[in-house]
């Protein structure tokens, strides 16, 4: 469909009208030589002068009418809206926190082909099947062990964020757990996205033992920002020292920011514990609309500028025969 964007400008088509009866014409002033027997020259040639006709008036009146009409269109800017076009844009910043402290090498689970591997290799294959499920969510991945790091800022580059994964290895942020740590570099990475609803997945199969901020009192921060942390457990809690998971810590990280707490023993439980979040944090887009204009203006402007270029040729062209049929009359004996 088409449309005009400035309709208004109509209002202007009267403005012609009063130019034309308020103005005086035009007149130009030459040189003439007055002859006291033009008369019967003229006669004697065979020509009468020309004299202003009114169908000369009224071509003229025309064709000032159509140009003025033909501007105050391309004035009013003339568009055909298209068919819009409709865009999703994620509603959900969503952190990944992993331990990859020296425990995570202890080789407890198996593997998708049933061998033994070690906790962070089966963690890394599944976070993997995650993301890739989560397709319309901007997602960070921080890593942390005596210290918390930002492995990859928040990004639908999926693919990136999968490679950087593939690159974490066991103890490069140092072997203990910087559990709260880890969440208050959430809640910065996080502090300044504009959408409402903000998730951290926080896995880990330790104890707080190195971090700068206990894990309480992040988790309040972390609730005062909005952030819904849920907790998930991979270690043994029957362990001693760092490798001792802290499942009453964890379930309060949880239960203070509204998220859930799950515990991972083997990777069919890990497995089950993303599709659960899945079901939790379903996919929510924002869809935009937007219809594209193409403008039409150029149309009755060329219009308007074609029929003047005419209109000058004729009245040239025009002038030109009429001097030669002049040139060409002889005065009779």
């Amino acid at each position: 469909m088409w449309q005009f964007d400035y309709p208004w400008v109509f209002l202007l088509l009267p403005a012609g009208w009063l130019a034309y009866r308020l103005l005086t014409p035009y007149r130009e002033s030459r040189s003439a030589l007055r002859v006291p027997f033009f008369t019967a020259m003229s006669r004697a040639v065979g020509q009468e002068p020309l004299q202003p006709g009114a169908a000369a008036g009224r071509w003229q009146l025309l064709l000032n009418v159509l140009c003025w009409l033909l501007v105050l269109v391309a004035c009013a800017r003339p568009v055909t809206v298209e068919r819009p076009i409709e865009r999703e844009q994620p509603i959900r910043d969503m952190m990944l926190a992993i331990d990859i402290s020296q425990s995570m090498e202890t080789t407890d689970y198996t593997n998708a082909n049933g061998e033994r591997s070690d906790r962070l290799s089966v963690v890394k294959a599944v976070v993997r099947d995650f993301i890739a499920r989560r397709k319309d969510d901007r997602i960070g991945l921080i890593v942390f062990g005596t210290g918390a790091y930002p492995q990859a800022p928040l990004t639908l580059d999926h693919a990136s964020l999968r490679l950087l994964l593939d690159e974490v290895g066991i103890g490069m942020a140092g072997p203990n757990t910087a559990l709260g740590d880890a969440i208050g570099l959430t809640i910065k990475a996080l502090d300044s996205a504009k959408e409402q609803e903000k998730l951290l997945i926080l896995l880990t199969d330790g104890n707080d033992t190195g971090s700068a901020i206990t894990p309480e009192h992040a988790a309040r921060l972390a609730r005062d920002h909005g952030i819904v942390v849920h907790t998930i457990a991979i270690g043994d809690p029957q362990a001693s020292g760092d490798a001792k998971v802290d499942l009453a810590t964890l379930q309060s990280i949880a239960k203070t920011t509204g998220g859930q707490f799950f515990r991972a023993e083997d990777r069919q439980a890990l497995q089950q514990v993303y599709a659960t979040l899945d079901r939790l944090t379903p996919h929510k887009v924002k869809t935009y609309s937007h219809q594209p204009k193409r403008d039409l203006f150029v149309w009755p402007l060329g219009a308007g500028l074609l029929l003047l270029l005419f209109a000058h040729l004729l009245a040239l062209l025009r002038s030109r025969l009429a001097g030669r049929r002049g040139l060409a009359v002889e005065p009779q004996p």
